[in-house]
């Protein structure tokens, strides 16, 4: 069994290639990966044919977040323009955390100007913004000012609390009388640090809470039935999964893969690379949390 210590050094370096990775890739520099059946690659805008149970005009979404994000990106938005008809974008940067997307943090952002979350609202009017972030806590996030988790917890989330409410404050402001739904994506088990996870993800729900904004529970979807927090690289099958075998990754067992050996992080069963792009394979992980992400977005737009 490995200890702690050798996990986290073996995450760490996960990390600098996926979660930390080449920010200077942009979004979306990927092709499209054939992550959906039956739904074939679209371009970002492009629109899904409506049907009787898929709104004749959808949603406008916009996807932000760090190498989570950059790994579910096309998944998501297959899901979005199929079951809602939406129109999309995403811009989600590797190693990125909160402050990343805040306008008024210069040079010390992985996120150009032009990306910031209040920069995407006021040109692109989306009714709903998806938020996934992880929560980095170490120092390679230049815009936390060296706030890390393992240093200072209680900085750590005294920073971060104050992030979710400027982020929340400037992208309504940027949404003028039309302000978008933020959706906050609670995020799965962390064998390194798993207390941080349910503290990060309580104050996810306690912010939306208070600005009446959404929350989509992406991270029950890849966690164990009745133990929310406890991490684990494989799961029982879903019925979904055994319908569409290319999910069911191991059906002689009953069960599918998460997490690749070496990565306990990232949901893409290939490899991350010093580049960060979508997901190029199946992976069960990336599928469960679009499908959460999208059921709770359907589950708005239906009750309107």
């Amino acid at each position: 069994m490995r200890t702690p210590w050798i996990v986290g050094v073996l995450l760490t370096g996960v990390l600098l290639l996926g979660a930390c990775g080449d920010p200077s890739s942009g979004p979306e520099s990927a092709p499209p990966s054939p992550a959906v059946p039956g739904v074939s690659a679209t371009t970002t805008h492009q629109r899904a044919p409506a049907s009787a149970s898929v709104p004749a005009v959808g949603p406008r979404v916009l996807y932000l977040g760090d190498s989570l994000a950059m790994e579910a990106q096309d998944v998501l938005g297959a899901q979005l323009r199929r079951d809602l008809n939406a129109t999309y974008r995403s811009a989600p940067y590797s190693g990125t955390t909160l402050c990343d997307y805040l306008e008024g943090t210069g040079a010390k952002s992985l996120v150009p100007d032009s990306d910031k979350a209040a920069a995407l609202v006021r040109s692109l009017h989306p009714d709903y913004v998806v938020l996934q972030f992880w929560g980095n806590a170490w120092g390679y996030t230049w815009c936390m000012d060296g706030i890390t988790y393992d240093a200072s917890q209680q900085r750590y989330f005294t920073r971060y609390k104050a992030d979710l409410a400027r982020l929340t404050e400037q992208i309504a402001d940027a949404g003028g009388g039309r302000r978008p739904r933020i959706v906050w994506v609670l995020q799965g088990p962390d064998p390194i640090t798993p207390d941080r996870v349910r503290r990060v993800n309580g104050m996810y729900e306690r912010q939306a809470a208070a600005a009446g904004d959404l929350v989509a529970d992406a991270g029950a979807t890849v966690s164990p039935a009745g133990a929310r927090y406890t991490w684990t690289q494989y799961l029982p099958c879903t019925t979904y999964e055994h319908e569409h075998p290319d999910y069911c990754t191991q059906p002689s067992r009953d069960r599918t893969a998460l997490h690749l050996d070496q990565d306990y992080l990232h949901f893409c069963l290939a490899p991350t690379t010093s580049t960060p792009k979508p997901c190029p394979v199946r992976s069960p992980g990336i599928l469960r949390i679009a499908r959460a992400i999208t059921g709770v977005i359907a589950q708005r737009v239906r009750a309107q």
